[in-house]
């Protein structure tokens, strides 16, 4: 249930980027603009909401709390349907964000509340496949539809789908016993002055963000890269983009969660030094796929990077969860969330966005093209820190 949640998450959250084109039209947008409504509109609120409704979760009922951020973002996917300019579609995806802020950090607590920590990364990567099986479903539904009726009939039925699922989470999702010490006391600030006092939990998180940045750029610009440089329909462009994130996303969040089990139970540096390299490696064979002449080769070489760079979730996700006591998980990983997701998801739409509107007076149709390979040079920034992180971790940790 917790994955089918997290589905739905990435679902409404990225059902734009595969609509951006239609949208753009029909609401007389900038690249600017839409980068905005894909980063910005959305990270603003979810980002800093977090942590209160993190905080929340870990006093009270962590499934009651998911279950009404469900209703919640679902009901603002709907409403972005009926948006008739910048302003409303701006208000609604701000909606959403709220709505979802209240749902990751609380999941990363129950799957760690419930699963030793031999085989923690491996539970986190298996909840972490509603990245790429959303993502990837936005994709395909969003394209079939807005293909075969119209874009606004997309954000409708995936918004009404989210509030039929929301009643039943709750009836079979269960939170397991806390300990009677813990449950109810959760000064904010004693969990602040953990992290902050260890410099692993800011390079694991601003490593995070800088890949992030990235990642959330290139999967919302993407699919207009495809349709504007490769010919693409949308329905076309929604199978590329789901087949690629299924493909090699899936692979890489497992291989991740394999990784991060078998290496960090030997040595603990791993849980950060394998995202590392991944990162590294993924990154010149993304940018040669961004500058090919055809889609069957982008594809091709999208294929192995796409895996490689969503290596880190199971293990740096797992590392979080150990650097505070058992019963401030919650409020620590939306500690760690607001990072990534207010430099990563707030910024890396919007500054492709921008970079492509700032080129295309010297580039005219293949400004998106550059400004998403530059964008790509941050997975070597999070490759950076994730591997200085790495030489702190096993002092940080807590068992």
């Amino acid at each position: 249930m917790l994955l089918l949640v997290y589905t739905f998450n990435f679902l409404d959250r990225q059902i734009l980027s595969i609509l951006a084109q239609p949208v753009k039209a029909s609401l007389h947008l900038t690249d600017t603009q839409l980068g905005m409504l894909g980063g910005l509109a959305f990270a603003a609120l979810y980002s800093t909401l977090a942590i209160p409704l993190a905080l929340l979760a870990d006093k009270t009922s962590r499934s009651w709390v998911i279950t009404i951020s469900l209703g919640v973002w679902s009901a603002f996917t709907a409403l972005c349907g009926v948006a008739q300019n910048f302003t409303q579609m701006f208000l609604f995806r701000l909606g959403v964000g709220v709505g979802e802020a209240g749902g990751v950090a609380p999941s990363y607590a129950l799957i760690s509340d419930a699963y030793p920590a031999e085989k923690r990364a491996r539970a986190l990567s298996i909840y972490s496949l509603g990245i790429p099986v959303g993502a990837a479903a936005g994709a395909l539904l969003g394209g079939y539809i807005a293909q075969n009726v119209e874009w606004r009939t997309a954000f409708l039925i995936v918004g009404l789908l989210g509030l039929v699922i929301a009643p039943a989470f709750k009836l079979i999702v269960r939170d397991p016993p806390r300990p009677a010490a813990t449950a109810g006391q959760m000064p904010l600030g004693r969990v602040f002055g953990i992290l902050a006092a260890k410099p692993s939990f800011w390079l694991l998180a601003f490593g995070a963000a800088a890949g992030s940045m990235c990642g959330y750029g290139v999967a919302f610009w993407l699919p207009s890269l495809i349709m504007r440089n490769f010919g693409l329909t949308i329905g076309q462009t929604g199978q590329f983009f789901g087949a690629l994130l299924l493909t090699g996303g899936v692979a890489g969040i497992l291989l991740g969660g394999w990784l991060g089990d078998r290496l960090g139970a030997r040595d603990r540096r791993w849980y950060a030094l394998a995202p590392a390299i991944c990162y590294v490696a993924g990154t010149p064979l993304f940018i040669v796929g961004v500058l090919s002449g055809s889609w069957q080769a982008a594809f091709a070489l999208f294929l192995l990077p796409q895996a490689l760079v969503y290596v880190w979730l199971g293990p740096v996700l797992t590392a979080v969860q150990h650097l505070v006591p058992a019963h401030m998980r919650a409020t620590a990983s939306a500690s760690f969330l607001l990072i990534n997701n207010l430099i990563g998801l707030g910024l890396g739409s919007w500054v492709i966005g921008a970079l492509s509107d700032h080129l295309a007076p010297s580039y005219g149709d293949q400004a998106l093209r550059y400004a998403i390979a530059a964008g790509l040079c941050l997975y070597l920034v999070a490759g950076a820190l994730m591997a200085l992180a790495s030489r702190r971790l096993a002092k940080d940790w807590v068992a």
